[in-house]
């Protein structure tokens, strides 16, 4: 039996290697560990014909007017490739240097648009539900906001939020056969069956309905699945007289295309908030950042989020069924800082309006002496919007709601990340 438990299923991208143009699949090269609750989910348009005068008092027919995509992906162990993918992808632009035997990524935001229908570039997904009710194909997917969260004794932490342009190929197709109603025996058109034994080609015919009268449908028993191509199905008859012949719709998995396959999954040790270390203040000269406060004992959180308000929109020349373009309206960034008020600079910067620099360095195991798994952001100039005063565990709290703004000379942010992957959204 097909088995559902959603722990069973898998998603893969093309990590590495961006697509060409959009609505323009890539093979993907790595699987990712996601939570059991991420989906890639149509967004279908439909609407009904209610307000037209269909000559009756309710609606009676549904438009399809073809579908986006979208999607939430969670890392709650934040290894570095994730947030390398995330930010390649959010962030648009990928500088790539040796770092001994592995790779320093150097992500920053993309200058302008990456080409005339895709602000940022896109990767192709391919998801797994169960084990296995349908494998779906996702093109042109991007990353239209990241959450990178650090709270005090935890796992790093980070979300993206993706759309798509609803393009999307499935391992589960439909095909009818006219057969006469008595038969035992349906014979595919071309495709062989999924499956390597008998009981996975059975498992891989979802349904079989036979179309009666009009919209009604009798549902068949299916009882065997041949390893030929074309596949033949065994069928109990549905008992008819055998003078007339009826559509047979049947719901399978044939044999599997590429696609399909999975590729292996990166394996680097998550990272700690304990292995990060974050400075307040201080400046950015364009190879290292400079001075600044350190935040130690005194941290509580520090959540980061960026947007790029993509708009993905239908298109003349699109065929309908998909989009054909996704514009970034304009990017917004926020940082939310908490910590133990145990003095008065934060409170200093924001009755001064003061801009400042914010950095952050986390490190975990070391790959290739002295090069370590590495996830840093640089902030060359944030302000701080608010910082109001709480009370947590009996203490004195400050909040920080602070805006990151773009610096003239070295933009609004900087990541880096280092580990044993050679390229990102190249």
């Amino acid at each position: 039996m097909i088995n559902p438990r959603a722990n069973l299923n898998l998603l893969a991208v093309s990590a590495m290697t961006a697509e060409s143009a959009i609505n323009t699949e890539r093979a993907t090269d790595m699987s990712l560990l996601v939570g059991t609750d991420d989906y890639i989910n149509l967004k279908p348009r439909r609407e009904s014909n209610a307000g037209e005068a269909n000559g009756k008092e309710e609606a009676d027919t549904i438009y399809d007017n073809g579908a986006t995509a979208e999607a939430e992906f969670n890392f709650e162990k934040l290894q570095p490739h994730q947030a390398a993918f995330l930010m390649a992808y959010a962030l648009g632009n990928v500088a790539t240097a040796a770092a001994g035997s592995g790779y320093l990524h150097t992500i920053t935001p993309i200058a302008g648009d990456h080409d005339a229908t895709r602000s940022n570039p896109s990767f192709t997904a391919v998801q797994r539900l169960g084990d296995s009710i349908v494998k779906r194909r996702f093109a042109s997917m991007f990353v239209d906001g990241v959450t990178l969260t650090f709270s005090r004794d935890d796992w790093v932490k980070c979300s993206g939020s993706l759309l798509g342009t609803g393009k999307h190929t499935d391992s589960v197709i439909e095909e009818t056969v006219s057969e006469l109603n008595n038969t035992t025996s349906l014979a595919l058109a071309a495709n062989g069956v999924q499956g390597s034994t008998a009981a996975e080609r059975l498992q891989n015919v979802h349904v079989v309905r036979a179309a009666e009268t009009g919209d009604q449908y009798v549902f068949c028993n299916v009882t065997a699945v041949s390893d030929a191509t074309p596949a033949v199905i065994t069928i109990d008859s549905l008992g008819g007289d055998g003078l007339s012949s009826l559509d047979y719709k049947i719901l399978y998995v044939p044999v599997e295309p590429a696609w399909c396959t999975f590729p292996a999954r990166v394996i680097e040790s998550p990272l700690r908030v304990s292995q990060a270390c974050f400075h307040i203040g201080g400046n950015w000269n364009g190879t290292e950042f400079v001075g600044g406060k350190s935040l130690t004992s005194v941290f509580d959180t520090f959540e980061w989020e960026f947007k790029n308000n993509l708009d993905v929109a239908f298109t003349p020349c699109a065929g309908g069924e998909y989009a054909g373009v996704a514009d970034r309206t304009a990017r917004t960034q926020g940082i939310k800082l908490s910590r133990q008020a145990r003095e008065y600079l934060v409170q200093h910067y924001i009755l001064n309006n003061e801009t400042f620099g914010f950095h952050i360095l986390c490190e975990g195991a070391v790959f290739d002496t002295p090069h370590k798994y590495t996830v840093e952001l640089i902030f060359p100039r944030v302000g701080i919007i608010d910082a109001p005063f709480s009370t947590k565990n009996g203490k004195v709290y400050e909040g920080g709601d602070l805006q990151v703004l773009e610096d003239a000379t070295y933009g609004s942010v900087i990541a880096k990340v280092k580990n044993l992957v050679a390229t990102f959204a190249a």
